[in-house]
């Protein structure tokens, strides 16, 4: 039997008039159901119909009115629009959403309607780094464990257009970024918080503003959910105070009343009230470096009660990892290639250079988010042999570094150059890391085009 919110939500669409504002790839299945249900729907996005391709041209033979270019938002207020659902990259404060409020426009988002809508147990994760092998981990632990899940939100799927066939015994885990987080007003059964560090700070006010839109998974949560969240990180250990429901927290120092932790042993331990489980050794998980350990214990923490310590362990000890993170690209000549693209902060950079057992040849930079790199020069200073630096943000790792240690540095300007000039100076031994500490987008449209492009380049060699 059909889901009588969902029924009568999607009824409801028949001549209702929606803006959406941001045609990328999430959007398109969202317009495509809204047209399904009888909604009229304007399209409006920054791009020119040229760039936006053959998407412009099946939106325009499905009946969808277009609002393109720069001034594309200026209409948004004169076409009569019941609802406006923005793209997660699209900040909520513009001016034309603040007068749609007040004029009694519903401003929402594809990922608030789902949770609005959703049968099923959410579980959503969030964080500066590690949120999508997190989010990665818990999915594929509660498919392990025999459930049905639906994996979406950040990690490139949207759920709105599926969630008339989720079932209420499904599992639904989402990965929210702080864009999507700024203005929900609804939180998950489960939230997971792995980290929260300077990020994204030219898209934000400022580091509270960016703090809060994180804050936002938890806030508005009640007694019979769960948050877990990083005892290690000054700013998610702040927020425990915030917590409604139950708390968990996870730790690689520490041993928690409630949650997962590194214990002396090497064994990621889940503890609740003085009764301690050992789940895995740090060791036997495949994929490298302490971070990824702090990934397992959130994850560890996330699926507890739901998902045995065996069938944990089990797949930590085979699970080989997520694309562009850390990710290993090919041997050549006694060289060993990585593609790390996802690692878009200095402080997600840092956690995968101290993975290494041996320094490397780092390849970085990017576009310029206006975040701080004073913390990647120390990381560098022991971590790596040759930095090779390329992009908007290069001046900046550059004066990170220097200030730390005098190691070789080399300047490109592309990164065809950038994997040519690391070709020339490896030698045998020897590993390639690209973990840019930056953004991809004053060269790459993602950060995925980034990496797949490093590795492209890698695999020619």
């Amino acid at each position: 039997m059909a889901n009588q919110v969902i029924t009568d939500f999607f009824s409801g669409l028949k001549g209702k008039k929606i803006a959406v504002c941001g045609l990328g790839r999430n959007n398109i299945p969202v317009i495509r159901q809204l047209l399904k249900y009888g909604a009229v729907v304007a399209g409006f996005d920054r791009n020119k119909k040229e760039t936006l391709g053959s998407a412009a041209k099946e939106l325009e033979e499905a009946g969808v009115s277009l609002y393109l270019g720069d001034s594309y938002l200026d209409s948004l207020l004169t076409i009569g629009a019941d609802m406006i659902i923005r793209t997660p990259g699209m900040n909520p404060n513009q001016p034309q959403f603040e007068m749609a409020r007040k004029q009694g426009i519903t401003v929402t988002s594809e990922m608030e309607l789902f949770f609005k809508l959703c049968p099923a147990k959410i579980t959503a994760v969030t964080g500066s780094d590690g949120k999508t092998t997190t989010t990665t981990i818990i999915a594929r632990l509660l498919e392990e464990a025999g459930y049905r899940v639906h994996l979406g939100g950040n990690i490139g799927r949207p759920l709105l257009p599926i969630v008339e066939e989720i079932k209420d015994d499904d599992m639904v885990v989402v990965e929210l970024s702080s864009f999507q987080l700024c203005d929900m007003t609804r939180s998950p059964h489960t939230a997971v918080i792995t980290n929260i560090s300077p990020n994204h700070l030219d898209w934000h006010t400022d580091m509270q503003d960016y703090v809060n839109a994180k804050k936002n998974l938890i806030l508005w949560q009640n007694a019979g959910d769960t948050a877990v969240l990083n005892a290690d990180n000054g700013y998610t250990k702040g927020l425990a105070r915030e917590v409604r429901g139950e708390l968990l927290v996870f730790s690689r120092n520490l041993k928690p009343k409630r949650g997962a932790w590194l214990a002396p042993d090497g064994f990621l331990t889940f503890s609740y009230d003085g009764n301690d489980t050992p789940v895995i050794k740090a060791e036997e998980i495949r994929i490298p470096g302490v971070h990824n350990v702090e990934n397992y214990l959130a994850a560890i923490s996330a699926v507890w009660g739901r998902v045995s310590p065996e069938i944990i362990a089990d797949f930590a000890r085979k699970f080989g990892g997520v694309a562009h993170r850390c990710e290993f690209v090919r041997e050549l000549n006694g060289v060993k290639w990585y593609n790390d693209s996802i690692g878009t902060s200095p402080t997600r950079t840092a956690a995968g250079l101290n993975a290494f057992d041996r320094k490397v040849i780092l390849i970085a930079g990017g576009y310029d988010k206006h975040i701080p790199y004073d913390s990647l020069g120390p990381v560098a200073a022991k971590t790596v042999k040759h930095a090779i630096l390329m992009g908007q943000t290069a001046d900046a790792i550059e004066k990170a570094i220097r200030d730390s240690s005098d190691i070789p540095i080399s300047r490109v300007n592309s990164m065809e150059e950038a994997v040519s000039t690391a070709n020339n100076i490896a030698k045998s031994g020897d590993i390639v890391f690209m973990s840019p500490a930056s953004a991809s987008f004053d060269m790459y449209k993602n950060f995925e085009e980034r990496g797949e492009h490093f590795k492209q380049l890698v695999m020619g060699l």
